[in-house]
Parts: C-alpha cells; sequence; structure tokens
C-alpha cells in the first residue's frame, strides 16, 4: 500500500469517527429536544394589558391557550380598544414564552458547542 492510500485511509477513518460522535451528539440532542418541547408544551405564561382587564395566556410553545376578557369592557361598546388590548396581552405573552423558550434552549445545549457541529458536517462533506 502506498504512502498517499495509507493517509486517504487514515483520513477516511477520522471523518468515520467524526460521523459517528456527530451521530451520537445529534441523538442526544433529539432526545433532550423532546424532553424540553413536553416541557414547554405544559409550561403556562400570562400576558396583560389594560391593567389586567384583559389576560392571555400561552404555553412554552407560544400557543395560546386562553384568553380572559373582563365583563366591563364588553359593557363599554368599544370593539376598538378590545382588539387593541386582546393583541398587546397576546403579544405580552408571546413575548414572555420565547424568552423562557430561549432559556431552554441554551440549558439543552447544556455546555456542548452547537457551532463545532457545523463545522464538523462541513469537514465531512468536503
Amino acid at each position: 500500500m502506498s504512502g498517499v492510500n495509507v493517509l486517504e485511509s487514515i483520513s477516511m477513518f477520522g471523518k468515520m469517527f467524526e460521523l459517528g460522535s456527530l451521530m451520537k451528539q445529534a441523538r442526544e440532542i433529539g432526545g433532550r429536544m423532546q424532553e424540553m418541547n413536553e416541557k414547554l408544551k405544559e409550561t403556562r405564561v400570562e400576558g396583560n394589558a389594560g391593567g389586567g382587564l384583559v389576560t392571555a395566556t400561552v404555553n412554552g410553545l407560544q400557543e395560546l391557550i386562553a384568553c380572559r376578557i373582563d365583563p366591563s369592557l364588553f359593557q363599554q361598546g368599544d370593539a376598538e380598544l378590545l382588539e387593541d388590548l386582546i393583541v398587546t396581552a397576546v403579544n405580552d405573552a408571546v413575548e414572555e414564552a420565547r424568552a423562557q423558550q430561549a432559556e431552554s434552549m441554551q440549558s439543552l445545549a447544556g455546555g456542548m458547542d452547537l457551532g463545532s457541529l457545523s463545522g464538523m458536517l462541513e469537514k465531512l462533506v468536503k
């Protein structure tokens, strides 16, 4: 076997090792993501508008779960005000849910350098 073939074989085995390591990390991350999504789905976050006259509840996946409107707003007959308060309350809740989701993603990484995964992929493709 020539020196070039030996080097190519070593390089190929190195890439296979990197691929195996990458696959292991991907499985770990996949499992953690599934757990995180289950927790986020059960998380509830509230957003308020109009001093609490409208309250929107979303889960950690930013899905609207509930919207509570104080009955006094219906008596006022101001549909535009009510619409604005609903939008504000929902946006407030979604913003908080996004912040919690971002925190969960950081903890999901658990110190893993996710940037290095893309670097490893690039090396394997070359």
